[in-house]
């Protein structure tokens, strides 16, 4: 086995940091596949996937909004609000799963195009809903989109950028996820202050991002290390001389991969050689996801209780600047430590800022807010790694399924922490609630420190 495919190393033995690889060969020099200069084809295949992200930002987002105005109209009880919460949750989460295995055998493009053809139809149809089992189906249909494209945008990334980018431009994409979900708290507040059926084009307008990244993607072409993988040795040697030139060693790049790999069963995500792995990447993403979707999603309520109740507006906006800030904060973070550093050291800050609102609750709005300014900036720059840890844990022919099955299981950590944020602060109160999340939070440093592999600068096998 050559010496840089990827492979997890021991806590204590970590890989070269992400800015310390080989550096890129000189133009018109042989270079390796994973160690060439950036170029257009490297940006443009990430800014394609940027699609998903500011997708499924902006539909979570609106659908809050949304159902402000949408509610007394269609008489919407608290079981179909819920549901319409939920329901594009439930479409990522099948989504994820079911492309992430199918792309693993049929290859990724073909889904890459088809994925958005699907959301921008059902997101069009949406203006035209008369009730709620309607919009439920289509809001299923459009998680169900955005789900694959979790599964197959990352991976695709991934598998073409060169290591020494890899972690930078895989948490860019996280970015556009806050940017997407600021966008539609900004557009929809205004939208339906209008009043009306102003709530319909603020369902309809998510058409348009999905057009336009479904255009953009036409003559995407197939991952050449998938291509390699099933023995379409020309194919490969196709893409790799059209969209990367001529300097690539392919010959090199080649005997790296597993040629014609038998395609891996589903059910090899769980033995001997990637448990550690798969166990890690659920576990590390849910102590993410819980905290995040629980408390954002019911924002308002989190703000009275720590003594904001009439400055929703400003303290919401405010909230909102933090996380685009530590969005981009965080793409700093992922080029300048390592995965495992970065990763435990998150999860200590934000255990560490959400842990006094827990036990001191009555504390004035001034200790605790800027507290959860540093929870939400952490938060946010933290939520980078997903995107940049699920591809790096799983070789080629487990890839699109490992990080298929990594986004749909951290929607079921969502819905629930979802689910569960108001019946526990109606049932057990703010203080106890918030320290069942600082636990979550504990447990995701915890199982970071033992099994968290070190992928950093690493190349993809």
């Amino acid at each position: 086995m050559p010496e840089d495919r990827l492979r997890p190393v021991a806590p204590g033995h970590p890989a070269p940091p992400e800015q310390d690889p080989a550096r890129p060969a000189p133009p018109g020099a042989h270079a390796s596949f994973d160690d060439l200069p950036l170029n257009r084809f490297h940006l443009k295949i990430t800014a394609l996937t940027f699609g998903a992200n500011f997708s499924d930002g902006y539909q979570l987002g609106i659908i809050g909004i949304a159902l402000t105005a949408m509610a007394p109209q269609m008489h919407l009880g608290a079981l179909w609000q819920g549901l319409m919460g939920a329901s594009a949750l439930i479409g990522v989460f099948i989504g994820s799963i079911v492309i992430g295995w199918a792309a693993d055998r049929m290859g990724r493009q073909r889904l890459y195009m088809l994925d958005f053809l699907l959301i921008a139809v059902a997101s069009v149809l949406q203006f035209f809903v008369s009730g709620p089992v309607e919009l439920f189906v289509l809001r299923l249909l459009i998680g169900f989109g955005i789900g694959a494209d979790y599964a197959l945008g990352p991976t695709l990334v991934a598998e073409f950028v060169p290591r020494r980018y890899r972690g930078g431009l895989l948490a860019s994409l996280t970015v556009l996820w806050t940017v997407g979900y600021i966008a539609a708290f900004f557009f929809g507040t205004y939208l339906v202050g209008l009043g009306g059926d102003a709530w319909r084009w603020l369902l309809a307008s998510s058409a348009l991002p999905a057009i336009a990244v479904l255009l953009v993607r036409i003559g995407t072409p197939e991952s050449p290390r998938w291509l390699i993988g099933k023995g379409r040795l020309d194919e490969a040697r196709r893409v790799v001389t059209t969209y990367l030139g001529d300097q690539v060693d392919f010959d090199a790049f080649a005997a790296q991969q597993r040629t014609e790999r038998k395609p891996a069963p589903y059910r090899a995500l769980f033995g001997r050689e990637h448990w550690r792995n798969t166990a890690f990447g659920v576990l590390f993403y849910n102590c993410q996801v819980i905290p995040y979707f629980a408390i954002y999603t019911f924002l308002p309520l989190v703000l009275v209780k720590i003594s904001l109740a009439g400055q929703g507006f400003l303290s919401e906006a405010l909230l909102n600047l933090f996380l685009l800030l530590g969005g981009i904060a965080g793409l700093w973070l992922v080029a300048g430590l390592t995965r495992r550093r970065l990763t435990i050291g998150s999860f200590a800050v934000l255990a560490a800022s959400l842990a006094p609102m827990g036990i001191w609750p009555d504390a004035p709005a001034a200790v605790l807010f800027p507290l959860f300014l540093v929870f939400t900036f952490t938060m946010s720059a933290a939520t980078n790694l997903d995107q940049v840890y699920p591809p790096e844990l799983f070789p080629t022919e487990l890839r699109s399924s490992g990080v298929g099955l990594l986004n749909g299981m951290s929607r079921v950590g969502s819905a629930i922490g979802t689910f569960l944020l108001p019946v526990s602060l109606s049932g057990l109160g703010f203080a106890p609630t918030m320290m069942a999340l600082t636990v979550v939070l504990l447990i995701g440093a915890l199982v970071s420190a033992r099994w968290a592999p070190e992928t950093s600068g690493a190349a993809l096998e």
